[in-house]
């Protein structure tokens, strides 16, 4: 339709502006329910603004629920009644999608049962305010026995500690293996924590190629020959950020070449205990080469800042103490008396059969909105890897992405081996509801098929 807003009578920003026409318009009845709204494009030149502020205006006006987006069509008027046409769906903030986080639960029995938790082991708040052992008091190295049992790994309470979050064990295995400058290698996407730890360090990190499970076997052995490694990192279960699951017939060709070279295998298992059947561990394949490390952030709740490590033996926990009790000398007793509670209670498990039923449905919704093959995923991970077609460059999508309250990351931030590719990382969890989080979608999916845009002008 050829719809025209006025909006010289309004002292907001422009893009708000237009959702607050559109609003107006609909409770007046100027906008009907199934109405097509202008093209952006045509609306920014009768408008005389920039594509991006009439971008902008289009997903304000999705977030109050006013318009959908439907692929390959446009963008339409819903059924909306006038006396909520003006209310806003959530605030103003960017809605963050950066981040990799579990859906937060919002089952009322769910969350009452994670609540008593909290409550009992309040009753014991004095005795958990004073300093615990290093590596964990003996009930929660109890539970963390038990959670690691389901991962079909059995460690003596010697090589088992209970750690303030998997980034804290990461920083104290790697200052225990390697020296500055010397070579540690990771997938060739990795998570950025790794980037980071080794800059930290002053260590020389070095990404090995990838195919379709995981990380390339010739390539690992060539890297291995050739730089002398102390340590690979793997992500290998929804691997952050391309999904992968690497299968158990290349674990195991990886460990054959690992145990040739004398590397140290470190075993982030963020996501181990999401998927029900996931692939046997490094851990258990090989565990005099294995660091195993397996935090809760991923499979139970990011605040939890827990995780559960093993080591390789005893001797090898040795430094691995001294750096830890240099860098963080124990995890919340708090926090780890809450997370054994919950394993020993079951919550733990209910949580996650919440999670991976969620996060199915919102695979199923990211399948029905954005276009076909346009994007890598598993139906149980938190996230998607978006490839972005031409002309499409991974800077202007996230560029406009931000510019209309939307935030994702680019490949920059994974790359650890050669040029980027032209591709984004996607969150489908954190606090953002399905319903929200498919407008978003919706909106991402209009934008792909439109060219990109740089100051208001098309590439």
């Amino acid at each position: 339709m050829d719809w025209h807003p006025d909006l010289t009578q309004s002292g907001k920003p422009r893009y708000l502006a237009i959702a607050d026409r559109i609003a107006a318009d609909i409770a007046a009845g100027t906008l009907s329910a199934g109405e097509r709204l202008p093209p952006q494009r045509r609306l920014a030149e009768a408008l005389a603004v920039d594509f991006t502020t009439v971008a902008r205006g289009y997903v304000e006006a999705q977030r109050r629920g006013l318009v959908e987006s439907r692929v390959g069509q446009g963008t339409f008027v819903k059924a909306v009644p006038a006396k909520v046409a003006t209310q806003r769906a959530f605030g103003p903030e960017l809605v963050d999608l950066s981040m990799t986080l579990p859906p937060e639960p919002d089952d009322p029995a769910l969350v009452a049962r994670l609540q008593q938790g909290v409550v009992e082991v309040s009753e014991r708040l004095v005795s958990l305010l004073r300093y615990q052992p290093l590596g964990g008091a003996p009930a929660d190295k109890a539970a963390a026995s038990l959670w690691l049992g389901r991962r079909g790994l059995a460690p003596a309470p010697e090589q088992l500690f209970v750690v303030p979050g998997a980034n804290a064990a990461l920083l104290a295995i790697l200052s225990s293996l390697a020296k500055p400058s010397d070579a540690v290698l990771c997938e060739a996407l990795t998570y950025p924590g790794i980037r980071s730890i080794c800059a930290q360090l002053g260590l020389s990190l070095t990404g090995v190629a990838m195919d379709g499970d995981g990380l390339d076997p010739e390539a690992f052995a060539e890297a291995c020959a050739r730089l002398k490694p102390k340590a690979l990192y793997l992500n290998p279960i929804l691997q952050n950020p391309t999904t992968i699951t690497m299968p158990e017939r290349r674990r195991l060709e990886i460990v054959a070449i690992a145990r040739q070279h004398g590397v140290a295998i470190i075993e982030d298992d963020a996501y181990g205990f999401v998927p029900p059947d996931a692939p046997a561990p490094f851990a258990a394949l090989a565990p005099e080469l294995t660091w195993h490390i397996a935090g809760l952030s991923k499979c139970l709740g990011a605040g939890l800042r827990l995780a559960y490590v093993v080591v390789p033996d005893i001797r090898s926990g040795w430094p691995f103490v001294a750096a830890l009790r240099a860098s963080s000398i124990m995890a919340s007793p708090l926090t780890a008396a809450l997370a054994t509670r919950w394993i020993e209670d079951g919550s733990a498990d209910a949580l996650l059969d919440f999670l991976r039923a969620e996060t199915t449905a919102r695979q199923r919704l990211a399948a029905e909105t954005l276009p076909a093959g346009s994007y890598r995923v598993d139906p149980l991970s938190f996230n998607l890897w978006l490839k972005l077609p031409p002309p499409w460059t991974r800077a202007a999508f996230v560029g406009q992405m931000q510019a209309t309250g939307i935030g994702i990351v680019a490949s920059d931030a994974f790359a650890a081996l050669g040029p980027p590719p032209e591709a984004a990382r996607i969150c489908l969890g954190g606090p953002i509801g399905r319903k929200a989080l498919g407008d978003v979608l919706a909106f991402m999916a209009h934008a792909l098929e439109q060219a990109p845009e740089v100051s208001g002008r098309a590439l």
